[in-house]
């Protein structure tokens, strides 16, 4: 599974992550990475983390399965996911909080998570996994009421498998 994060959208979602971020970009990154570099998920489990803009220093390479990607102008980091999301279609999961980078993803048929949702899910135990209650699902039109949309197990497939030891 190819997991295909929107960095500067994850990092400004968690506040020691901003922390970071405040303090330098690079610092904000490096954090965002360390976390990635620290999730369980699956073995064969690879993570691309697409950055606005040029890497400023040289920095160290990218750990084992976690690729970094500096956009370059005048295509940006939601450029560069959207196209991803094209490329992988089914086999990448999409995290974005972004809108406009959700609706791409799942017109290429990626699964998509939020900035939020994957947060969670790195820091999850999967002794904390529970189902998600009654009144947060998402309302189907059709269908039965209470089964998940796709789009939603989906996403519900991709974060229990990045909590997989």
């Amino acid at each position: 599974m190819q997991w295909l994060v929107d960095g500067y959208n994850v990092i400004r979602r968690d506040p020691d992550l901003r922390a970071r971020e405040a303090e330098s970009l690079e610092a904000g990154r490096k954090a965002l990475l360390h976390l990635l570099a620290q999730a369980r998920g699956a073995a064969g489990d690879q993570f691309t983390v697409v950055f606005d803009g040029a890497r400023v220093s040289g920095g160290n390479p990218s750990e084992g399965r976690i690729r970094t990607i500096f956009s370059r102008p005048p295509r940006t980091a939601d450029d560069e996911l959207m196209r991803l999301a094209r490329q992988w279609r089914e086999g990448g999961v999409v995290v974005s909080s972004d809108r406009k980078i959700q609706d791409a993803a799942r017109r290429a048929g990626c699964p998509v998570l939020t900035a939020e949702q994957f947060l969670d899910g790195l820091t999850a135990s999967s002794d904390d996994e529970r189902e998600q209650p009654e009144d947060d699902r998402p309302r189907e039109k059709r269908g039965n009421p209470r089964r998940l949309s796709r789009e939603a197990r989906a996403a519900q497939r991709a974060l229990r498998r990045l909590r997989e030891p």
